[in-house]
């Protein structure tokens, strides 16, 4: 960042540490960086980084240029309700990382004219590998977008959507992504495993597969379908899978699961919103 802002979290778990060490790791300033938690021992690793650490989350946003709220969704009205933001800077950014809580109930519970953006994150962040879905309101600026990307960017991919609604979309694709993925490579080494492979065999190729086709994906110029077409030979032993998963209607099951995702995203900002 050509300029770099005073940026505070409220919250201290595994987000917004994967988030405070990408900035670190990319040369964002530490002394600029505050973090508030109940938790003790989540801040004591901040602290030896050089970041700012309280308990106290009014004390962390004074004078903060970016907000960024990484505390569990159930619990964000309370917190955002409890604040005090006469400390606060003249139109400050704030980021919510909490699924499924809309920017009006964020804007409501903080009194009303605020900046936010919406993120929808994913846990491959923690490697620095993340996919983060981002929405803004009307209040945020161009300038504030941007600081938002360069604050997310630092864990992985960002990309806009102009609809609210469709962050209900981004979980079901990458919020909650890295889980099938996950399930998807346990069938596959419990497969190995009954096949006669070890456990720990089964797991590398499973692993370093996945991991492959992924990279390969990103890489080419073509899509994922012609990907798949081209390493799957006509009465080859690839084809036999491919037909078995389709015969088994292994889209429909995808496509079954993802809209019962963003349904509970949907379900979730009701219970726990203002809207």
């Amino acid at each position: 960042m050509s300029q770099h802002p005073t940026l505070a979290f409220i919250g201290a778990g595994n987000m917004a540490r994967a988030i405070i060490g990408g900035l670190i790791n990319n040369g964002f300033p530490a002394e600029n960086i505050r973090a508030s938690s109940p938790t003790v021992s989540r801040l004591a690793d901040l602290a030896s980084q050089g970041v700012f650490v309280t308990a106290d989350n009014d004390e962390v946003i004074q004078s903060a240029d970016i907000v960024v709220l990484a505390v569990k969704p159930q619990m964000l009205k309370t917190v955002l309700q409890s604040l005090t933001l006469s400390p606060l800077k003249s139109n400050p950014l704030f980021i919510s990382v909490a699924a499924g809580i809309t920017s009006n109930s964020i804007n409501q519970w903080l009194g009303g004219n605020q900046a936010i953006v919406r993120c929808m994150p994913n846990t491959p962040a923690l490697v620095k590998m993340g996919a983060h879905g981002l929405y803004a309101n009307n209040r945020v600026s161009q300038a504030q977008r941007s600081q938002t990307e360069d604050v997310l960017s630092t864990t992985g991919l960002t990309l806009w959507v102009e609809q609210e609604e469709l962050l209900h979309a981004v979980t079901a694709v990458s919020g909650s992504g890295p889980a099938y993925y996950f399930l998807f490579m346990e069938a596959m080494i419990l497969a190995g495993e009954k096949q006669g492979l070890s456990k720990a065999m089964a797991t590398q190729l499973t692993l370093q597969t996945a991991r492959g086709a992924a990279e390969m994906a990103l890489l080419s110029d073509v899509e994922p379908a012609e990907l798949r077409r081209r390493v799957t030979s006509p009465n080859g032993t690839t084809e036999q899978a491919i037909l078995s998963f389709q015969a088994n209607h292994m889209d429909t099951l995808v496509d079954q699961a993802m809209q019962a995702c963003a349904a509970r995203s949907t379900q979730m900002a009701k219970e726990l919103g203002d809207d």
